[in-house]
């Protein structure tokens, strides 16, 4: 079974690609200000990404939370720290995003190579 890590960011890729070749200017803009709002400032990118992490777990958004779960990893980002972000998600989400903390915890186990990449993770 293909590798569910680079399936994921091989189709971002290719579609971000498109969107932007698009040459819509609105779309453009809306893209360079998520890459600004990322970036380090009063807050570091680190703590950044663990809040775009529990947003996007109470918005429930799957591609939104590997995407950032992806970000975390790369920041440094502890399976500890990542927890509690998890704990701050569940608490102002409620019970109905449990479904997306556990995709979210498979999704962390592959990046940290925990998980054969064919083992059945779900989408």
């Amino acid at each position: 079974m293909e590798d569910k890590v680079k399936a994921f960011r091989d189709y971002r890729a290719r579609m971000n690609e498109k969107i932007l070749g698009s040459g819509n200017k609105v779309i453009k803009r809306i893209y360079n200000i998520d890459t600004n709002t990322y970036m380090d400032g009063a807050l570091p990118a680190k703590v950044k990404e663990m809040l775009g992490l529990a947003t996007s777990i109470v918005l429930r958004c799957d591609d939104c939370i590997k995407y950032h779960l992806e970000k975390c990893f790369e920041q440094g980002v502890t399976t500890e720290e990542l927890f509690e972000v998890f704990a701050v998600a569940d608490v102002v989400g409620g019970t109905i995003v449990i479904p997306h903390l556990r995709r979210a915890v498979e999704y962390w186990e592959l990046l940290q190579g925990h998980l054969p990449a064919d083992e059945d993770v779900h989408e």
